[in-house]
């Protein structure tokens, strides 16, 4: 059963965000096969918020916990905050899977 992966970046942290941005897009282009979506989280007007969303395909805690200190985000300190929560995949791209 898949997890949601929220991530929350420390206040005024927007530079490390953008300084590792490159190597975190190579660290999610290696690991697409794991990623049912994910993305920035984003004010209305479409400024970053500081924090991401990921919903992977892996199947235990410690699963998730690996793939997001793998992270060149994490491993950058980005981070104040990540939760982890199980998802149950009801309709992904408008095909139900319930």
């Amino acid at each position: 059963m898949p997890f949601i992966i929220e991530t929350f970046d420390k206040p005024n942290h927007q530079s490390v965000r953008q300084a590792h941005r490159p190597a975190h897009l190579v660290f999610l282009e290696q690991h697409k096969h794991l990623l049912l979506a994910c993305g920035a989280k984003l004010a209305d007007d479409g400024s970053d918020l500081g924090g991401g969303l990921y919903v992977v395909a892996l199947d235990s805690r410690e699963e998730a916990q690996r793939f997001i200190e793998a992270d060149p985000f994490h491993a950058a300190g980005l981070f104040e905050r990540v939760t982890l929560t199980r998802w149950r995949k009801a309709y992904v791209d408008g095909h139900c899977h319930l």
